[in-house]
């Protein structure tokens, strides 16, 4: 907001003295490139920092999957919400082109795996939890289970689950 603030003020000045350097002050053009080079840099600031929000936004889609908690939504704009619910949708609908009639879900197994199945503790409860196999699995807070790796992994970034190493 500072940033802009000062754009916006030198942006005004520069105005004022292009009038009085048509006029005939033409001592003036000096000044007025230099703020016109000091409102480019800043506005390369300003794009440079956007773009590394859009990024760490970005990163959080992987990180947390398509739904974000209060707690980091809270700390985003409306916009960068609406950045995000795009970024989300366009990812889902390359997943759902790719891998055949099922898809192929990219944000799972980010690092390859050493076995398929993981003993985790339940850091919540949860409640049930079906397993592709039908079974049910009732996730209360200080429980170990033995389960598929990929099934897991949403919790485990959610911090519902947290991964047992042995």
């Amino acid at each position: 907001r500072q940033a802009l603030e000062e754009m916006r003020a030198l942006y005004e000045r520069n105005q004022a003295d292009v009038s009085e350097a048509k006029s005939g002050r033409t001592d003036l053009i000096f000044l007025i490139r230099f703020r016109h080079c000091c409102l480019l840099r800043n506005q390369r600031c300003l794009l440079a920092y956007l773009y590394d929000r859009l990024l760490r936004i970005r990163a959080l889609r992987w990180e947390y999957g398509s739904v974000l908690p209060n707690t980091i939504q809270f700390h985003m704009s409306s916009e960068e919400v609406e950045w995000f619910n795009q970024y989300k949708k366009s990812l889902a609908s390359y997943m759902r082109s790719v891998g055949g009639e099922e898809g192929l879900d990219l944000t799972q197994d980010i690092k390859p795996p050493k076995s398929l199945y993981i003993e985790v503790r339940c850091l919540k409860d949860y409640g049930e939890f079906e397993i592709d196999d039908g079974t049910t699995v009732l996730l209360k807070k200080n429980s170990q289970h033995f389960l598929p790796r990929w099934k897991c992994e949403q919790l485990i970034r959610q911090g519902v689950l947290e991964h047992i190493l042995s």
